[in-house]
């Protein structure tokens, strides 16, 4: 396989075959967004202005303090409670009937947005389309893909969005082909497995083997959602 340096996350995550490999992109893309942000780059200008203006999800922010680098956070939060300051400030004005709406409004906009979230989903945008180009012009990255055992519903949305963008016309039916068949065969087998871990509460199957359907609820919220809700257990 004719690797490039872009394409190499893409084929390690899919080499794997360990759960959705978009997931798995997204994971490391977080990590190291996150280990940067709390390192060096913390204190460089132009990173520190837009922490300062984008701020972070909670999400973000529980995933940062884990990582028990409180000076760091600290020095962060100092820098960013500082900017809003002056904006989160209702002021009295003779020309401004509703004082508090210029302040609701700036923080309806910061509560929606986040530096990482920003950071990940532009290059996790990017590796969508690593992904297109990869199964459109490598043989071995089309079987990587028929081999994995599935991906999850919200990238799977997005990368048929993308191959119909950036595949061939000619090229798009075998895709969907492709990745429809690893989709179903999932899909059918886990629909098996919740109804067979519903029917384990019923009396009349205790005897019955749980097969591999003790985590089935699990694997079902996994494959609807993805896996990043396993951070919250």
């Amino acid at each position: 396989m004719d690797e490039k340096i872009y394409t190499i996350p893409v084929n390690m995550a899919f080499e794997k075959k360990d759960g959705c490999p978009f997931c798995t992109l997204l994971r490391d893309l977080e990590n190291t967004e996150l280990d940067i942000i709390l390192g060096a780059s913390m204190m460089e200008p132009d990173v520190r202005i837009e922490t300062n203006k984008l701020g972070f999800c909670g999400r973000h922010f529980a995933k940062m303090f884990t990582m028990k680098n409180r000076l760091g956070m600290g020095l962060m939060l100092e820098s960013h409670l500082d900017s809003i300051g002056d904006k989160i400030k209702a002021k009295p004005s003779i020309l401004n009937r509703d004082p508090g709406t210029k302040a609701a409004d700036f923080m309806d906009k910061l509560s929606d947005s986040c530096y990482v979230c920003k950071r990940v989903e532009e290059k996790l945008s990017k590796m969508f389309v690593t992904a297109a180009y990869l199964w459109e012009r490598e043989k071995q990255f089309r079987q990587y893909l028929r081999e994995q055992p599935y991906i999850c519903l919200d990238h799977y949305r997005e990368y048929l969005r993308v191959a119909q963008r950036y595949l061939p016309k000619k090229l798009y039916p075998d895709f969907l082909e492709d990745i429809n068949e690893l989709q179903m065969k999932y899909y059918e087998k886990l629909c098996g497995d919740v109804s067979w871990f519903c029917k384990k509460f019923d009396y009349r199957y205790d005897e019955e083997p749980w097969g591999d359907s003790k985590d089935a609820v699990e694997r079902a919220i996994t494959f609807l959602t993805g896996d990043r809700w396993k951070d919250t257990k």
